[in-house]
């Protein structure tokens, strides 16, 4: 069996859709499985074991480009795909495993893909409240029961290549590190508030961690604002790679982390696929439906009344879902996930002559 998935156009999402990949595999074995997805998420995909080679699509986000899509559905036919899977519910996701000739083309309804699609199906959110159900019902016929537990992501990582990342970015891993990813692509009423970021990030500096910050080119005033409020005596142990990093170095780097404190987003489910310590922050989104999939993480979400409002900017004005979860919640939690691992580092360190303060 071969298959082609359209892989969906966010980075939380493409993390998520490992999933599938691995529901494929567990029926499959011997399946072979490439993803057709945006030039920006191969570094996800190459660090998929269960896919063969990610496919970039020439399109920017939002484009139709019939004719682009025409031409690489035509180049694909000689793959010979036997099954397609199309994870995005636009019309035009569903167009280039029609022109490959893809005989089993299968995919949740969507916009209108009737003809397009010849496994077309009606999703139920009820039955499938978590994004990743959704994703991995397709790899199944349509009313079969999932598997238990659950497939998880897991992103591999070369360690050869992490090492040069580490050099090239003057790095070292001799210290605790908290990984710090203040971004949401999504909004504001995605971000826990700065401040809050800093007095973790300064908490734990106090205790003898580094503080790594992570995110894209539009984050780079608010990780810098972090690092400002960090002392000058600190300001060594706290680095700053908002807008540096690519996301290949992004998903290396953070293997390293210690511990993780995240808002809703891309970086914050890689953290996850990692399986990196992991406080997850939710604010105008819910758990309930993108949760971090790893076992060692914890979401923080206060649950108000006016919650989850899923809007990019609070329509109340005052972020209270946010504003109330204290960073006194994020340090005991942190503190819950790597208790077990800071007694192996203070015996580990001790051993080598070393003191975790």
């Amino acid at each position: 069996m071969k298959y082609l998935i359209v892989g969906p156009s966010w980075v939380g999402d493409m993390v998520m859709a490992q999933t599938l990949f691995i529901a494929i595999k567990q029926q499959h074995p011997d399946a072979i499985i490439d993803v057709l997805a945006p030039a920006w998420s191969l570094p996800i995909i190459e660090r998929m074991p269960e896919v063969r080679r990610g496919i970039d699509i020439p399109l920017g986000h939002g484009k139709l480009g019939l004719s682009a899509r025409y031409q690489l559905g035509k180049s694909l036919r000689q793959e010979k795909y036997t099954h397609a899977i199309t994870l995005p519910n636009s019309f035009k996701s569903a167009l280039v495993p029609f022109w490959a000739n893809i005989k089993h083309r299968i995919g949740w309804r969507g916009e209108m893909r009737y003809g397009l699609l010849n496994d077309i199906r009606k999703l139920d959110k009820s039955q499938y409240p978590l994004m990743v159900e959704r994703f991995i019902a397709l790899a199944y016929p349509e009313g079969a029961e999932l598997p238990k537990p659950l497939p998880i992501p897991a992103l591999q990582v070369n360690h050869n290549t992490v090492h040069k990342v580490l050099r090239q970015y003057s790095l070292h891993t001799d210290m605790p590190i908290l990984a710090l990813c203040p971004g949401a692509e999504f909004g504001p009423s995605k971000q826990w508030p700065a401040g809050y970021y800093a007095e973790v990030a300064r908490s734990l500096a106090e205790q003898g961690w580094q503080v790594w910050l992570f995110g894209s080119a539009k984050d780079k005033a608010v990780t810098s604002e972090i690092k400002g409020c960090l002392p000058d005596s600190l300001q060594h142990h706290c680095h700053n790679m908002a807008g540096e990093t690519s996301l290949a170095d992004a998903i290396d780097l953070l293997s390293y982390a210690s511990a993780v404190v995240s808002n809703d987003s891309g970086l914050m489910h890689i953290a996850a696929a990692l399986s990196r310590p992991l406080v997850a922050v939710y604010g105008s989104t819910s758990p309930d439906h993108t949760p971090p999939m790893n076992k060692n993480s914890a979401t923080l979400f206060l649950n108000l009344e006016c919650s989850p409002c899923y809007q990019r900017e609070c329509p109340l004005g005052h972020m209270n879902c946010l504003k109330q979860l204290s960073p006194d919640m994020v340090l005991a939690a942190i503190f819950h996930l790597t208790r077990h691992s800071e007694e192996h580092l203070k015996i580990q360190w001790a051993k080598e002559g070393g003191d975790l303060h």
